[in-house]
This record gives structure tokens, C-alpha cells and sequence, in this order.
């Protein structure tokens, strides 16, 4: 039976996938957070086994740095992020949190994030438009 969990779990992986394209064919409305589960047991976030495929694959580094509480490359990271706009749910000052994806090519931040909600992080988010628009998502514990 033990053996079976990790095939059986790819399966169920490999179905979620499927139903999800069929669900996200268009993309969020601007101001929308999206949503899109990827939560898989074992180790911190790898690109092949727990990111959802809209994560650029520099994700799964900030992401292992956000679960070892760091080094971080940029100042800015784990700054409180505020919520002016109200893009994400209403939560005290203070819950949540920003970090920086890097792009590759630039030698400045750019317009990529994760945000994490809560200390340790529970709620993930991610912006590539400058917190424009988020899509949710989950990680390993």
C-alpha cells in the first residue's frame, strides 16, 4: 500500500491538471485573485512536483528561502506588503508579507512577487503585473 500513495497521488495530480485548463481557458478579470491548489506532501516546493505551471520557475527559489526564513537577495523582501488597493482579502495590518521573483535579464526588481499571508505563512499569492492581479496558491508544509 505504500507504494501505491505516491502513484495514486500523481493520478489524482495529473487529474486536478487536467480539470483545472479546462476551468482557467480564460484568464482572470484584472483586480481578481485566481485561484489554483498545487499541494503535494514531501519537501519545500520544487518546480516539477508541487508548483502550479503559472509560476515562473525562479518562484521555487524565493519560495525555499520564504520556508528557511531566508537569506534574501533584495531589502525589500518580507517588508509587510499593505493591501492599499484591497486586491487581497481584508486581513489586519500587517499579515501579510512581500517577496521578490526574480526575472531574468533585469537588473532591477521588476514586477514579479509572491505574497504570503500569515506568520508562518498559510496563504500564498502570486502578482507578475506589479500587484494588478494575484492568483492564489498552495505549497508543501
Amino acid at each position: 500500500m505504500r507504494a501505491l500513495k505516491p502513484l495514486l497521488l500523481l493520478v489524482v495530480l495529473a487529474v486536478a491538471a487536467l480539470l483545472w485548463g479546462r476551468h482557467t481557458s480564460e484568464p482572470a478579470p484584472p483586480g481578481s485573485v485566481a485561484s489554483q491548489s498545487a499541494a503535494a506532501p514531501g519537501a519545500a516546493p520544487t518546480r516539477s512536483d508541487s508548483l502550479p505551471s503559472f509560476l515562473p520557475p525562479e518562484a521555487a527559489d524565493i519560495l525555499r528561502r520564504i520556508a528557511n526564513g531566508g537569506p534574501y537577495e533584495h531589502r525589500q523582501d518580507g517588508v509587510v506588503f499593505q493591501n492599499r488597493e484591497g486586491r487581497l482579502p481584508a486581513r489586519p495590518q500587517g499579515y501579510y508579507h512581500e517577496y521578490t521573483v526574480d526575472t531574468p535579464g533585469l537588473d532591477y526588481r521588476g514586477a514579479r512577487r509572491i505574497i504570503t499571508g500569515g506568520t508562518p505563512p498559510q496563504t500564498y499569492y502570486y502578482t507578475d503585473d506589479h500587484y494588478r492581479t494575484f492568483r492564489q496558491f498552495e505549497v508543501s508544509r
